[in-house]
């Protein structure tokens, strides 16, 4: 295994193992809307749970229909993420780091949708009445693995489709 394909592994393995911690001891020590102040004024922990998709996204559709679209995406989303990686092996490091982060927050999210039915969010940044929507680890890694594509497209050396290169 060369040092890209570790990094790609060990990021996996960490966002899905991190996030799945945090929500497992959030969901086991908080009551559902129970709110902790960090920072006052800024950041709370705060247990909810989103039956929808990001901001709330097909929040009001059927729970079958928004289960079913929401794992069915995710799958797919997974699945392109494996076929790209193997099919790319001149992927560059931060193209592959900001993958694996994607993946790994794509699963982490999975997996709740699969058990759950809904993702458990914590994370609660507000100034005075103003509240980001709440979300979890998972979350955090699929927008910077977001961040850094966009980074990579904007600083890669070849042209076309993203492929990669150091």
């Amino acid at each position: 295994m060369n040092k890209k394909h570790g990094v790609f592994f060990i990021t996996l393995l960490l966002v899905v193992g991190l996030d799945q911690i945090s929500k497992i001891y959030i969901s086991s020590v908080m009551s559902l809307h129970a709110s902790y102040p960090v920072i006052d004024g800024f950041f709370s922990i705060t247990y909810v749970r989103n039956p929808g998709a990001a901001f709330g996204f097909l929040a009001n559709a059927t729970p079958m229909f928004r289960s079913l679209f929401l794992i069915i995406v995710s799958t797919a989303a997974i699945v392109m993420i494996l076929y790209f990686l193997a099919k790319n092996r001149s992927a560059g490091m931060l193209l592959t780091f900001a993958l694996s982060l994607i993946l790994g927050g794509a699963v982490g999210n999975l997996l709740d949708r699969i058990r759950f039915g809904n993702v458990v969010d914590f994370l609660d940044f507000y100034i005075a009445s103003w509240h980001w929507p709440a979300f979890n680890v998972a979350d955090s890694a699929i927008s910077v693995g977001a961040v850094l594509l966009v980074v990579e497209m904007f600083t890669r050396k070849r042209t076309g489709i993203i492929a990669g290169g150091e």
